[in-house]
């Protein structure tokens, strides 16, 4: 059985065709800032993704009708349950839509492989979606009467690490607490007890550090300034995919941006060191939520392919548990081989509700923000 993994990210596309548990190829395509950012809106860049999957499969010698299965990273849609979900038309319109309220890239993942899936025939799933939600109640209230804090996380990933370290300790993720940090275009960071991401900050929401193409959390007032003097629409897409590196340097390349810091570029050695201590008081944040009872901290990511983010985090936060490192991010097998365990009868199948998880608290008059 061959499965195609479709992963588009805030500055990647990334593409693997399985046979069973092996792979037979696996790209992942940068695509810098002003790329994207020709495309009005994310749905805009569904031909744009489309060209880069297939373009990927001839370069390898296969046809978009070899794959047997068709399975995408999603998001965007109303709130769901971790695990593998069937994708049918009620998953991708409301992910067409985003009616859950985020309107990220990783959202072509499910559109993309229900629509590829009906032209070929085939069934089309998703997993671990970054709108998972195991939100603990605490973790969801503002300030602001009916305005909440939603889940918007890196969950396949995190899962995926979190559930490797478990295993690597012989223990189960269900009996672990882990901070886990995955950085990369987006920098989310989550407490994870027993096996539920139960805190962690809205990463393409204007929440904790700022990123590559990310704003952060940025404090209300000033932001409403800006916003006066600009518009709701240009923060919303600064928000996860014009905002950090993007505002202040116009690219969302890393490399590019440590490579002007390293030379002695003041204002981008300050911008990169930022960014790292950022995501520092991030997990000092979620070591809080877990009380100080943490086995471990897990730093994955593309980010870790860079020595001096490793580094500079275990100095800030090594006194608070162990730090173990998990390079890159285990995405695309995890997406394939999770999905072939469901198809084999190993694993349920969830059918999307279009019902959120979580619908409010019972005492509070709900009220659009």
């Amino acid at each position: 059985m061959k499965l195609l993994v479709i992963n588009p990210g805030s500055t990647s596309t990334k593409v693997s065709l399985y046979e069973d548990e092996r792979a037979l190829f696996e790209e992942n395509i940068f695509h810098d800032a002003p790329e994207l950012l020709r495309f009005p809106t994310v749905n805009d860049q569904m031909p744009f993704r489309k060209g880069v999957i297939l373009s990927a499969m001839e370069r390898h010698g296969f046809k978009i009708e070899d794959a047997d299965v068709f399975i995408g990273r999603g998001g965007s849609a109303q709130t769901q349950e971790e695990g593998v979900t069937r994708i049918g038309e009620r998953l991708y319109r409301d992910t067409v839509d985003a009616v859950g309220g985020s309107d990220h890239p990783s959202k072509l993942g499910v559109m993309l492989a229900w629509e590829l899936g009906e032209a070929c025939g085939r069934p089309a799933y998703t997993l671990d979606p970054p709108n998972v939600d195991e939100l603990c109640d605490l973790a969801r209230l503002t300030g602001i009467r009916g305005v909440y804090r939603n889940a918007q996380f890196h969950v396949l990933n995190q899962k995926a690490v979190a559930r490797a370290h478990a295993r690597s300790l012989g223990k189960k993720y269900e009996d672990c607490n882990f901070i886990v940090a995955h950085i990369d275009g987006g920098i989310t960071v989550n407490a994870h007890l027993k096996g539920r991401m139960v805190d962690g900050n809205v990463g393409a929401g204007g929440d904790g550090p700022y990123t590559p193409t990310r704003i952060g959390s940025v404090p209300v007032l000033p932001l409403m300034d800006y916003v006066d003097a600009h518009s709701t629409d240009e923060v919303r897409r600064m928000c996860s995919r014009s905002g950090g590196f993007v505002s202040m340097f116009g690219t969302a390349n890393g490399d590019t941006v440590r490579g002007r810091a390293l030379s002695g570029d003041e204002a981008a050695r300050l911008v990169w060191q930022g960014m790292i201590y950022q995501t520092g008081k991030m997990i000092g944040e979620m070591a809080a939520v877990l009380h100080g009872r943490a086995d471990g901290i897990l730093l994955t990511g593309g980010y870790m392919r860079f020595p001096d983010v490793i580094g500079s985090l275990k100095e800030m936060c090594g006194w608070i548990a162990p730090i173990t490192v998990y390079p890159g991010e285990m995405e695309q097998e995890t997406l394939a081989l999770a999905v072939l365990e469901a198809l084999r009868g190993e694993r349920r199948i969830h059918d999307y509700s279009g019902q959120p998880v979580w619908t409010g608290f019972d005492w509070a008059e709900e009220q659009k923000p």
